[in-house]
């Protein structure tokens, strides 16, 4: 796709999980919002090597949402792209629905359940261990959130990756500066944060998260990469990017927009879709 298609497809990706969250009246929006420029990145921009018709391929890569709590994103793209129908998503967050809070296996294109924060980098470190001792080429790429690196599990996982030299590894870290109820630098400061992962080995490079040009120029180099030690990618975001009127706000994490503020960011979204 075409930068403007992409950007265009990320206006439309999060509009609909504004529905979603309206609908069902609950939903994780800052973060969702803040990741879907890579995730849109990832799954047509060629960055992440997955088949909808063909779901279980043994060469595909696997895609770990470790910051759960925004699979309603990852929902609208995998309806989007054909592993489930799109009606599912109407269903979100409803009694008997397999779209929930946070993403299982039970959903087509869900590699493992996360949404208890600090365990998806340890999962992904292990499928890219039995990787490359089978001797299998695929990558192992998890999406965290900058808040979930408060968890020395997360740290440990890191640890055990450059040991074992893991350079099928990725981990991208959604860097929106916010937690649950704070921003990370007044709850706990993290910086010099990418300092942190070259410190324990780890290749690391700094993107604008929102830039669709550098997310492209970086995940078109994964399926290439010589060195042996795994890659951390921190991705510099706006917690509710695309919606001004949530953009940087602590209530965001868990919020349901209504009145002028939804009439708002719907306007805003439907701009950004044309």
């Amino acid at each position: 796709m075409l930068i403007k298609e992409l950007e265009r497809k990320a206006a439309a990706v999060r509009r609909q999980v504004l529905e979603m969250v309206v609908s069902a009246n609950k939903g994780h929006i800052g973060g969702a919002f803040s990741c879907t420029d890579i995730l849109v990145a990832l799954y047509y921009g060629g960055g992440l090597r997955c088949d909808a018709l063909r779901p279980d391929r043994q060469d595909r890569d696997r895609f770990i949402l470790s910051k759960g709590h925004s699979g309603i994103a990852q929902y609208v793209i995998l309806a989007d792209l054909g592993f489930f129908p799109a009606s599912e998503l109407e269903t979100y967050g409803a009694n008997r629905s397999m779209l929930g809070g946070h993403p299982d296996r039970n959903i087509p294109g869900i590699e493992a359940d996360t949404g208890s924060l600090g365990h998806g980098l340890a999962i992904g470190a292990g499928i890219a261990l039995g990787a490359k001792l089978d001797g299998k080429h695929h990558l192992s790429i998890v999406l965290l959130g900058d808040g979930e690196c408060y968890e020395g599990s997360v740290w440990e996982a890191a640890m055990f990756a450059s040991h074992h030299r893991l350079g099928n590894l990725i981990a991208i870290v959604d860097r929106n500066r916010q937690c649950a109820t704070d921003f990370t630098e007044s709850c706990c400061e993290m910086e010099p944060f990418a300092e942190k992962w070259r410190a324990f080995n780890w290749e690391t490079v700094e993107v604008n998260g929102h830039c669709l040009e550098e997310l492209l120029e970086v995940f078109s180099t994964l399926g290439h990469r010589e060195s042996n030690k795994p890659l951390a990618i921190v991705a510099h975001t706006i917690k509710g990017k695309g919606a001004t009127c949530m953009e940087k706000t602590v209530e965001c994490h868990h919020m349901v927009p209504e009145g002028e503020q939804l009439s708002a960011a719907l306007e805003e979204l439907a701009r950004g879709c044309r």
